[in-house]
């Protein structure tokens, strides 16, 4: 059974129970639903929002929505912006739904990242071309590679190697702080 196609957000889960009840819990799918109709071009954002939700609250399947809806015939990065878009949504709804294995990999990626352990970060994101893509659009120098930073924070403003470092008599600096600092300067 195919579900709603536009929901605002507070109507989803009401949308769910009728539809479970009205259609004898035969399982459905949704095209999103779209939370707002404001943002053309970004509806596979707006989508997903309402994905998420409508996961959460029991669809059975998620299609997913390009950038393009309503707009034109999609491109093949409009449909790997709007699967992404989608894969995001439904992890989140297996959040929500407390299924374990999605939970193990958040987890597993906070702690790549609280460990600045990059490789396996890119290794457990849902793109990890992407995500080596734009932290290598910043930080590409080989310095990089193994460095307790991003360039969001830098060097002496990242909060989580501050925190790890808490409470110690002398903190550990960066490894050629001043050499990475003027790294970061130039980029």
């Amino acid at each position: 059974v195919e579900g709603p196609g536009h929901v605002p957000m507070n109507l989803i889960e009401e949308n769910v129970q009728k539809q479970q009840e009205w259609c004898d819990e035969a399982p459905f799918y949704t095209l999103g639903p779209l939370v707002t109709d404001i943002a053309p071009g970004y509806d596979h954002i707006t989508s997903a929002i309402g994905a998420a939700m409508i996961g959460w609250h029991g669809a059975s399947l998620l299609c997913y929505v390009t950038p393009k809806e309503h707009l034109g015939l999609p491109d093949a990065d409009d449909v790997r912006d709007g699967v992404i878009a989608y894969k995001i949504a439904a992890h989140a709804a297996d959040l929500a739904r407390g299924n374990s294995k999605a939970r193990e990999r958040d987890d597993e990626l906070s702690r790549a990242r609280y460990s600045f352990d990059w490789n396996r970060q890119f290794e457990l994101s849902l793109d990890p071309e992407r995500a080596r893509e734009l932290h290598d659009e910043t930080l590409g120098h080989d310095a990089f590679k193994d460095a307790e930073f991003c360039s969001m924070c830098g060097p002496k403003f990242c909060s989580m190697h501050i925190s790890r470092h808490l409470g110690e008599e002398k903190p550990k600096h960066f490894t050629g702080e001043d050499e990475l600092i003027e790294l970061t300067d130039k980029s």
